[in-house]
Order: structure tokens, then C-alpha cells, then sequence
């Protein structure tokens, strides 16, 4: 079973510095500490492990020190900055660990990102040596790239002549859409397998400055301290220490204080817990109800996703007052722009995007006891349907301020506007009748057929193939607008799904399995 829950003390492969306004996360990775057996995590290669400690490492930063304004990604490692996810763990891994590895790593790149745009909180690759694959992603997803010019370093895409894949994470999304690099130079570059270094890095826009190895520090330091200065994060707060997740773990499920996770069979339902009256005041602490919510159920979905893969529909349910939901989003509305509030808001974002992009069918059930209301009306919203009843003393729903922008999904818009339109806005609670003709929820059987309805459908979802379901979720679930988020998850869910179960990548003769094994692969040369 794998964990998602680190702390700076149990970090095998991570150095995490502080200087003022700056953070220094250094990859030193130990190449013995893989989260699997069965090879070596050599020249700062990375696998699931590597990239779960950089998740809580960032959110270390973001909650724990408000000091600081940048942070620098760098490596301890002399001349090789990161050579990627490991090549020989990939070529090991189940198809579907494959996947979700990919998935996990972009999210922890979208964060950085969502950092940057949200919290003030710039980050800055300093490429002390070779950055191929992945660590050059690693790079992409920074606000800046600074490269060493030593004459050997270089950046590199060099998944398809070598591995015959796709950059996984993001990286020609970004080099295009991000960096916009030239599309007749981003093909040469991600067909040159031993990369582009020194001025033509520059010029071609791979990175943003190449410095000789004498001034290389200088120039890390004076940049990073450039883009700390375009913080409003408080120089003078204090932190707010993200204390282990109590979750206890046994065959009904995995239990929390405010979400709660039964599996039975394919079918998992999450409940989350409403807050509690006093939860209604801001607590800089991370027991604060908002928070401690979103982390858990963070928690929940990346354990189910990787350890529950058979658990193929989510009931989502919630328990609690609705006066009480809406009285914490008032707290929250109304203190947005102070500086724990807003990661906490930022938590709260991340870990619903995580729903969005999760290859799983939800449904939301609303019944008596329920809370979904603004906050917690985002996981109705996010549910592929929702099934509220209609009862004379039934449940309600309501919105609030915090439907319409703080939560938006990574395609930029609502989940309000991706169900009812641009034009929507909120009118109180709604009772099940109201929600229908509103359209904010899908169905609202009576009592009398409440509980039939609710089985048949779950019994219809749960006899359909799930690679179609998947594919149909991921097209329905962001609708309008493309942004570069939600093409880095579409090549992902179809790209990369589809490439690494070709025979040309992991086939017995193809170019994944045979890496550096002396063999050359062989290709099936028809084109799909």
C-alpha cells in the first residue's frame, strides 16, 4: 500500500533550505530508496516517491513559512540537475501505476503553477547540469529557467527517439503554450535526444538564461530574490504547521475526523463532514475545519486512485448543517486575501481539481442530512450526476460566493458556469424541485423511488467498461474553453494512456522495456 502523507524528517531524496524571502529544495536523490524494488534511482531520476515528498515540501512552504516569497529548485548533485522518472521503473510498472504516476507528477506541476498565479509564490529552476525528460518538466513548470553554460549541460526531451513515449508531464504543452517555442523548433528539439544547451537554449526560449559556471550562484541568488520581491505574502506571519493526518485504515474503508471512505466492492461512497459550529472563525491552525476537509480528502482520493483501482464509482455525500457551510464561506469570502485563508482556499482548489481529473464515475446523493451547499456543493457540482430527494421535509442546496471563482477548475471557468451557464447567479437555497428547474442537480426521485433509483443506476454505471467510461468522463468534464491544464490532462487520459500500451514503447521488443539493455527495439512501422 502507498501513502501520500510525508514530513520533512522522513524526506529521502529532498534538502529543504531557508534563506529570508527564499526556499532551496534540493533534489539529492537516494538512488536506494525507491517506493518499489527492483531498480535504482541513478542521476537524480525520480519515481512516485520522489515526487510525494516534493508535494508536502511545497505545501511546507506554502503554509509553514509565509516569509517566503521564491523558492529554487535545484540539485545537490554536481553537473546533473534531473534525468527524468526512472527509466527501469517505468519499463517495470503496471500500466495503470504508469498513469497514475503521470498524473500525480503533473498535478504537483500544476500546483507550482497555481502558486505562482494564486499565492504569490514564485519558483525558479537553477539548472546546475543535464535536465532531460522529466526534470527538464520539472524546470518547465518553474516561473523561470536559469542553465548552467559549461558546455556539456543541456535540457532535453528525449522520450521519443529513446524510449518511444511521450514527455509525460506536461512538457510539450508547456514548451509550446508556456514557453511558446516555435513549433518547427520544438520538433527538432524533442527528436534531438542529447539536448540543447548554451545560447541556442536561450535564443530558441528553453530556458531564460545560461550562465557560466563562476556566476552561476549569483545569478540563481539575484533572480530568485527578484521574483521574492513580487510577493505580498507576509514577511512577518507565522507559519502554520501542517501536523500528521490522523487516518486509520481497515477492510470497510479509511477513516478520518471529517471524511469518511467505504469500499464495498466497486463501489465507494465519501461522506464528508460539515463543520461543527465555532469552526466558523478563522483558526490558524490546521485542524480549521477548511483545511483539515480539504487535506483529508486529498488524502482519500490519491489513496484510492492508486490502491483502490477496482473502486471504479464514487458516491459522494455529505453530512451536516447547511447554515453552518455558509457561514464558513463567509469567513472564507470575506478574508480571501489574507494570507493563511488564500492556501487555504488554494488547498481546497487543488484537491477538487483532483476530483475533476480522477478516472472515476461520481454521483453525488443528496438525502436528508446532507450539506451540500457552497463549498461542499462543489462536489455535487464535480459528480457526473446528482440525485437529490424530493421529499415535503427533504434537503435543500445553496451557493454561495465562494461557487462563482474561488474554486475554478483548470479550464478557468466555474463548476457553476460548466453546469448552468455564465448567466447564473445565486438566488439562496434551493429545495429539490427548485434545483431541478435551475439545473443544478440531475435528477430528484420521491421517496417512494428513491431507493430503487439510486441502486439501478449504480448497478447500470458499474456493468459498463471502464476504459470507456474514462475516456467519455474526461471529454464531458470540461466543457468551453481549453487552457494549457486541461491539455496537459486530455493528452495524458488519451496520449499517453494509448502509447504506453503500444508495442513500439512496451512491447518485449520495444524501445521502454530494452533501454539500455544494448538492444535495439523493434518497431512496428504502420501509423495508428
Amino acid at each position: 500500500m502507498i501513502t501520500f502523507d510525508r514530513d520533512p524528517a522522513s524526506y529521502k531524496h529532498w534538502k529543504l533550505a531557508f534563506d529570508g524571502p527564499v526556499a532551496t529544495l534540493s533534489l539529492d536523490v537516494n538512488e536506494d530508496a525507491g517506493i518499489d524494488d527492483g531498480y535504482k534511482l541513478k542521476l537524480n531520476s525520480y519515481d512516485l516517491g520522489v515526487d510525494i515528498e516534493l508535494r508536502d515540501a511545497i505545501d511546507r512552504v506554502r503554509f509553514e513559512h509565509p516569509e517566503v516569497g521564491a523558492v529554487v529548485l535545484a540539485s545537490a548533485k554536481e553537473r546533473m540537475f534531473c534525468a527524468g522518472a526512472n527509466i527501469y521503473m517505468l519499463g517495470k510498472a503496471a500500466h495503470a501505476t504508469k498513469v497514475n504516476f503521470c498524473k500525480f507528477t503533473n498535478e504537483t506541476r500544476n500546483g507550482l503553477e497555481d502558486s505562482s498565479e494564486h499565492s504569490g509564490l514564485k519558483f525558479l529552476a537553477a539548472v546546475n547540469g543535464t535536465a532531460a525528460g522529466g526534470g527538464y518538466e520539472l524546470a518547465l513548470a518553474c516561473d523561470e529557467i536559469v542553465l548552467v553554460d559549461d558546455r556539456s549541460s543541456t535540457v532535453s526531451f528525449p522520450e521519443v527517439p529513446l524510449l518511444a513515449v511521450l514527455p509525460g508531464t506536461g512538457g510539450l504543452t508547456r514548451l509550446v503554450d508556456k514557453r511558446k517555442v516555435r513549433r518547427d523548433l520544438a520538433d527538432v528539439f524533442c527528436t534531438t535526444a542529447e539536448g540543447i544547451g548554451g545560447a541556442k537554449a536561450k535564443a530558441w526560449g528553453l530556458v531564460d538564461d545560461v550562465v557560466p559556471p563562476r556566476l552561476f550562484n549569483d545569478k540563481v541568488k539575484e533572480r530568485a530574490l527578484a521574483l521574492a520581491a513580487q510577493t505580498d505574502r507576509p514577511k512577518d506571519a507565522k507559519g502554520v504547521a501542517l501536523t500528521p493526518l490522523q487516518r486509520t485504515i481497515d477492510e470497510s474503508g479509511i477513516h478520518y475526523s471529517q471524511v469518511d471512505v467505504t469500499i464495498d466492492g466497486r463501489v465507494v461512497t465519501i461522506t464528508v463532514n460539515g463543520p461543527r459550529s465555532g469552526d466558523e472563525f478563522v483558526k490558524d491552525d490546521a485542524q480549521w475545519w477548511p483545511l483539515a476537509m480539504a487535506r483529508e480528502l486529498d488524502d482519500a482520493i490519491l489513496h484510492l486512485r492508486t490502491n483502490v483501482r477496482e473502486g471504479g464509482i464514487w458516491v459522494l455525500k455529505s453530512r451536516g448543517d447547511v447554515e453552518g457551510v455558509l457561514r464558513m464561506d463567509r469567513v472564507l469570502h470575506e478574508n480571501k486575501d489574507h494570507w493563511f485563508v488564500r492556501e487555504v482556499i488554494g488547498f481546497i482548489r487543488r484537491a477538487f481539481a483532483r476530483l475533476d481529473v480522477s478516472s472515476r464515475s461520481m454521483y453525488a446523493v443528496i438525502d436528508r442530512d446532507s450539506c451540500f451547499a457552497g463549498t461542499l456543493f462543489e462536489l455535487a457540482l464535480a459528480a457526473d450526476r446528482s440525485y437529490m430527494l424530493l421529499a415535503e421535509d427533504g434537503p435543500r442546496i445553496a451557493l454561495s460566493a465562494m461557487n462563482f471563482g474561488p474554486y475554478a477548475t483548470l479550464n478557468g471557468s466555474t463548476r457553476v458556469e460548466g453546469r448552468v451557464g455564465q448567466a447564473f447567479q445565486p438566488a439562496g437555497s434551493y429545495s429539490a424541485e427548485e434545483a431541478i428547474e435551475a439545473g443544478l442537480v440531475t435528477f430528484a426521485p420521491d421517496e417512494l423511488d428513491w431507493d430503487d433509483e439510486l441502486r439501478l443506476a449504480i448497478e447500470e454505471r458499474a456493468s459498463l467498461s471502464p476504459d470507456a467510461l474514462t475516456g467519455m468522463e474526461a471529454s464531458l468534464r470540461f466543457g468551453g474553453n481549453e487552457t494549457m491544464a486541461t491539455k496537459i490532462f486530455g493528452r495524458l487520459s488519451a496520449w499517453q494512456n494509448w502509447i504506453f500500451i503500444r508495442p513500439n514503447a512496451v512491447g518485449e521488443q520495444g524501445a521502454l522495456k530494452l533501454f539500455g539493455s544494448g538492444t535495439k527495439p523493434k518497431f512496428t512501422w504502420e501509423r495508428v
